[in-house]
């Protein structure tokens, strides 16, 4: 143990324990013929739990943490150490990082390449002991001020080559740590104002990077997936990755929708006027869904406040529409989230863990049950049986003209008349589980 951590024991499932224990989460309980640690494949975020100081934009750090500001290789290296110990107090298979997160920017392209492959040379050794594997890297190509006008919509072509440069050294850290994604976030990848913005050539500009990152992936052999994040705004007043149906016509458009998938985060998913379930349900539905940030909003606040989950509800609803997809593959649940800027102690960190993985455990535990028991799927097929008959599917084929649809319906003198769609009943189903 690396000393920040060092009074915490490992957590342990025990749903009578008074004290730090996992209560719902049974990674060993089986549910549809699988354990629970691997329907969840949960991962900690290495930059909220260890990178975030506790400010906000009226004040700074508040967190006293013994690596902070791990502005120099040593800090940083006594960070990773304090990951792990975490890691292991959780018992969670997986991390995320960005590049940023895990070392101090170097003054060129090759020092910042060579600090982090030395982070990577701890984290490597780490895992050859037990610890987590990766879920997914990424690049944070945001923070500093050269990507004050984004990275791949730069309208500087230096910029575009920086990037490219940190999202080729960071997708070697992952592919050589064996991780099972690698993400792209275009946090400013957007614009402030259109006055000043050629839309077109930003969104090429975006697609050709992206191309680049599949061609490269497939040039060093990496396995896993390539994910892009959606997100409606913040920090850009419009971002180009929106939400998953925008981040698919993307993809259609450059040809990328059978090599790249969805890293789905709740909150992004509201700030874009959705609900979670949306997001997933319609992600499933395209073929793209592969890995969700799982967090809350604040619904009294317009921001992205990255707050632990804590509904079973929203959590059983999202799980039920990944379980209908299917489950996870490469994909897992990343706890994209924080603590509260008075949350202060080491304590906090490990409890708000513990916290969210049983909230995960009771809604996939309520998903998969309402899966099993079939009462939903069996009222959506009720809803739609009239489109089995002969000829609502013939409407369907490719021989239908719109003529002839409306000639048969004038002839046979259709008056059709409204179905109840049950909502409010649907919803007491939903609340029987949960």
């Amino acid at each position: 143990m690396s000393g920040y951590f060092s009074s915490i024991a490992p957590l342990r499932f025990d749903p009578d324990s008074d004290g730090p224990a996992f209560r719902h989460y049974d990674p060993d309980e089986i549910l549809l013929g699988k354990r629970m640690e691997d329907h969840l494949r949960f991962a900690v975020a290495y930059w909220h739990s260890f990178g975030w100081e506790g400010g906000d934009p009226f004040g700074g750090r508040t967190f006293d943490r013994p690596w902070f500001p791990a502005d120099t290789m040593e800090l940083a290296e006594a960070r990773a150490e304090a990951a792990f110990d975490l890691f292991r107090i959780l018992g969670v298979p997986f991390f995320c990082f960005h590049d940023h997160d895990v070392r101090p920017e170097g003054a060129s392209l090759s020092e910042s390449r060579d600090r982090l492959n030395r982070i990577a040379d701890i984290f490597e050794a780490r895992m050859a002991e037990g610890g987590p594997g990766l879920l997914w890297g990424t690049a944070n190509l945001f923070s500093n001020r050269r990507y004050m006008a984004g990275a791949a919509t730069n309208p500087d072509p230096d910029v575009f080559a920086y990037a490219a440069a940190t999202v080729r050294d960071c997708m070697d850290v992952t592919h050589r740590l064996g991780g099972q994604n690698y993400v792209l976030w275009g946090g400013r990848e957007g614009y402030e104002t259109l006055l000043n913005t050629d839309l077109e050539q930003e969104l090429d500009h975006m697609g050709r990077f992206l191309s680049l990152v599949v061609d490269y992936k497939h040039k060093i052999g990496f396995k896993g997936a390539i994910l892009v994040e959606p997100k409606p705004q913040e920090p850009t007043k419009h971002q180009y990755d929106y939400d998953v149906a925008t981040v698919y016509a993307l993809l259609q458009r450059h040809g990328l929708e059978n090599e790249v998938k969805l890293n789905i985060e709740q909150g992004h998913a509201i700030l874009a006027g959705h609900s979670f379930e949306h997001e997933l349900a319609l992600a499933r539905t395209l073929g793209v869904l592969g890995s969700i940030d799982m967090n809350r909003n604040d619904y009294q606040s317009g921001w992205d406040t990255d707050q632990f989950p804590n509904s079973v509800p929203e959590t059983a609803l999202a799980y039920y529409e990944i379980l209908r997809a299917g489950g996870f593959t490469t994909g897992g649940t990343n706890f994209d989230a924080k603590l509260r800027r008075q949350s202060l102690d080491p304590e906090d960190l490990v409890m708000a863990h513990a916290g969210a993985m049983d909230v995960c455990a009771r809604g996939l535990k309520a998903a998969a049950r309402m899966l099993q028991d079939d009462l939903l799927e069996s009222a959506r097929r009720d809803r739609y049986a009239g489109w089995q008959s002969p000829a609502a599917q013939a409407m369907l084929g490719k021989g239908a003209t719109l003529d002839g649809i409306a000639d048969a319906a004038t002839a046979s003198g259709l008056d059709p008349q409204p179905v109840s769609g049950r909502q409010e009943r649907l919803e007491n189903l939903v609340n029987r589980y949960v």
